[in-house]
């Protein structure tokens, strides 16, 4: 791999493998800190949900932002905010102020919003037959994160003279200021010439009626809205319910980022072998059993093997969908579709998060596990619907 060839690709990872820390970090403590200073355990992970919810808001706008000043200007904007965000943070937690904190985790997920167009920026930047394999380097970075970014949040935790976890937000920040100075420093873009790069783009219509761009964006929405319900449940369930310690529930929340990317060493070889809606079809699986191993009153094993199962079966629904949508638009309409794709994925997402606390607090675990299992099922009609049929044509 020469350094030229994919300097798009390199200088992303690295910068992700730092700026992606802030969602382990906000996943790991999000409820915690909630059940701490929230008025009411019920809504111990609303900075979760309103972190997603955040997302979902600024796609939209992160996608117009970077069609008009550039992917460098953008993904430079975004982290300045996060760093910002995470000090909001740390200072709302200091503050003992529940509504600081939530808006803190609303600008945190703003960020992420800009960081997910790093996916897009990276497609953008190789051949189309390269996009798979890309893809799943740049999501290796998630294990970095996965590592690092709880092992941050442990560590500063408890710092004399501070709360709880302030010092855990001052660390994310630390983090975030790294991966700034990456992004600053060697990001330029770059724009590989696709072979429909001047063609006109299509009504919108037409281009969400394609049965594969449905596929492509139901797969993603279904794998981030069922893993972010059982993942945001996981540690308020753990610490706060069933009395794990902090680092049982760490060790269980990096094994499951880590599920979530360490596949990304094989995937991308794996869709380009197999096939793209077949990866899909084992994500699926891989979240049915997921709901299986967590069913009833688990154990520490048991939360271990579900959030384990919930990681890989995200990684093959998502990097099948979004290698599916990037075969699903042309280069003139790749923001919009980006924008309403990133939207529509983060949107049900915060729906699954925000649906956690309060199922935890009215019917348990088991009722997260319920109500993961029909949205499990949506995708089964479309999955069948796509299995044997091929790509629309971009004419």
């Amino acid at each position: 791999m020469k350094f030229g060839n994919y300097r798009t690709l390199i200088v992303l990872t690295f910068a992700q493998c730092f700026g992606q820390t802030a969602a382990p970090i906000l996943v790991l403590l999000g409820g915690i800190v909630g059940a701490q200073i929230a008025p009411s355990i019920d809504w111990a992970t609303l900075p979760i949900a309103i972190q997603i919810s955040g997302i979902a808001f600024a796609t939209i706008p992160a996608s117009y932002l970077m069609s008009k000043v550039g992917r460098k200007a953008g993904f430079l904007a975004g982290t300045a905010l996060a760093i910002f965000a995470s000090l909001f943070a740390a200072f709302a937690i200091y503050q003992q102020s529940f509504t600081l904190f939530c808006i803190a985790s609303f600008l945190i997920g703003n960020y992420i919003a800009f960081l997910q167009q790093f996916r897009f920026a990276v497609a953008d930047s190789v051949p189309n037959e390269q996009i798979p394999k890309c893809l799943s380097f740049l999501m290796l970075a998630g294990i970095v994160a996965a590592l690092l970014g709880p092992e941050v949040a442990r560590r500063f935790s408890v710092i004399e003279g501070l709360p709880d976890y302030v010092g855990s937000f001052l660390g994310m920040a630390a983090m975030l200021t790294v991966s700034f100075l990456i992004l600053l420093a060697f990001y330029k873009k770059t724009t590989f010439e696709k072979q429909d790069q001047f063609s006109a783009a299509r009504p919108l219509g037409k281009i969400f009626r394609q049965p594969t761009l449905i596929l492509a964006i139901a797969s993603a929405a279904v794998g981030y809205s069922v893993m972010s319900l059982i993942m945001t449940a996981t540690p308020l369930s753990m610490h706060e319910m069933d009395l794990h310690s902090l680092e049982e529930t760490t060790r269980v929340i990096q094994s499951h980022i880590l599920a979530m990317y360490v596949p990304s060493f094989f995937s991308g070889f794996l869709i380009s072998w197999l096939g793209v809606k077949r990866i899909i079809q084992a994500g699926f699986a891989l979240m049915i059993v997921c709901i299986f191993i967590g069913w009833g009153q688990p154990d520490f094993i048991s939360y271990w093997g579900t959030l384990v199962f919930l990681g890989v079966g995200w990684n093959f629904l998502f990097l099948g969908g979004t290698t599916l949508l990037t075969q699903s638009y042309r280069a003139s309409e790749r923001f919009k579709v980006q924008a309403v794709n990133d939207f529509l994925v983060f949107g049900l997402q915060a729906l699954g998060s925000l649906s956690a606390g309060i199922l935890l607090a009215s019917i348990g675990w088991s009722g997260v596990m319920v109500f993961a299992l029909p949205l499990l099922l949506l995708l089964v009609p479309i999955i069948f619907r796509t299995a044997a049929r091929r790509p629309e044509p971009m004419s």
